[in-house]
């Protein structure tokens, strides 16, 4: 398949909400290292009146092994992520907890949101439930995130968690 066409087919199924392809110019930075690497070769090249040189590529034996080894591993064995939220979180005691409700809550909104428009996005779209499954997989992940979060900004209000600065001072001391 020409570029021009993957990215096309990307979007279409949605696959750029799992991979970042907001720029064209990225599938061809990844199409030049998948060649220099071997994964995939040029298998044809053609040029039609008044159109730019289409170039064709097809995954090679070593790309078709390569891609089964990874898949095998992102699939089978979780990884270690650094994601920026628990980050954040671990630093929680650094605001203020008026702070930390606003900040929370914000974030509450924005993935209802985000949660909405997975609802709508996915409602218009015509494609077997198997090329959707990561939207799945990221609508029940904010799911989640949303339930946990209610709770904690509901201990919060409570004071069920709580701190302040002589607090994490006397913390801090403790052997």
């Amino acid at each position: 398949m020409h570029p021009y066409r993957m990215h096309q087919l990307i979007r279409e199924r949605r696959k750029d909400q799992v991979v970042n392809v907001a720029q064209r110019n990225s599938i061809y930075q990844t199409i030049e290292r998948l060649k220099r690497a071997g994964l995939i070769e040029v298998r044809e090249s053609s040029r039609e009146e008044r159109r730019p040189e289409r170039t064709v590529y097809g995954i090679t034996e070593e790309g078709s092994a390569t891609l089964q080894v990874w898949l095998r591993e992102m699939l089978s064995t979780p990884a270690r992520e650094f994601p920026q939220f628990p980050a954040a979180l671990a630093l929680l005691p650094m605001v203020p907890v008026s702070n930390a409700i606003s900040y929370l809550d914000a974030r509450t909104v924005a993935l209802t949101e985000q949660l909405g428009q997975i609802d709508a996005e996915l409602g218009s779209v015509d494609l077997p439930r198997l090329f959707l499954l990561e939207e799945e997989y990221t609508r029940a992940l904010i799911e989640a995130e949303l339930r946990w979060l209610h709770t904690v900004i509901d201990d919060l209000h409570t004071g069920e968690i709580t701190w302040n600065g002589p607090w994490l001072a006397a913390f801090a001391d403790q052997p």
